[in-house]
């Protein structure tokens, strides 16, 4: 083992976790100060996230199956199996399965600290609470616009899980 490889374990914690928000499955595989790992998963035609913008983070999209939609600014790119989508902080976003077979692509997430932000929403976002899921929005300095929800569906034709 590399002496980097040792470092790195040394100071990041390895999960393997599943939380939901809706439609979005969210496996954790590695978290760590620098930068975390997960796995996410969307059933056909599904909106993953409404638009918004990071303050902080990169996030990186390695699609594994499927078609990934993502709408980056004013762009629109599809990517399938072996390709990156760069969603770099402070550029809005939004993305969904665009295909009509499950997506399932790796998020590399940096600084790694905002990977938490999907275990914090998940029971908030079930239990209806508007006020708590702003709340936590604000703390991981996250912009996000849930009206956009019925606008992304109606452009790209997907699926909504909940009332928008």
């Amino acid at each position: 083992m590399s002496r980097i490889y040792t470092l790195y374990i040394e100071r990041s914690l390895f999960v393997d976790d599943v939380v939901y928000l809706f439609d979005l499955g969210t496996r954790y595989l590695v978290e760590g100060a620098e930068f975390a790992l997960v796995e996410h998963t969307l059933p056909p035609r599904a909106l993953g996230s409404p638009l918004h913008r990071h303050t902080s983070e990169d996030e990186y999209s390695y699609v594994l199956e499927g078609r990934l939609g993502a709408q980056l600014g004013d762009d629109v790119v599809e990517a399938g199996p072996g390709e990156l989508v760069r969603k770099p902080r402070g550029q809005e976003h939004a993305f969904w399965n665009a295909g009509d077979e499950p997506l399932r692509f790796l998020e590399i997430i940096s600084p790694g600290r905002f990977a938490e932000y999907f275990r914090e929403l998940a029971p908030v976002l079930a239990s209806g609470d508007h006020d708590k899921v702003q709340e936590i929005a604000v703390r991981y300095e996250l912009g996000i616009d849930f009206s956009t929800i019925p606008v992304l569906a109606e452009r790209y034709g997907l699926n909504v899980a909940v009332p928008a």
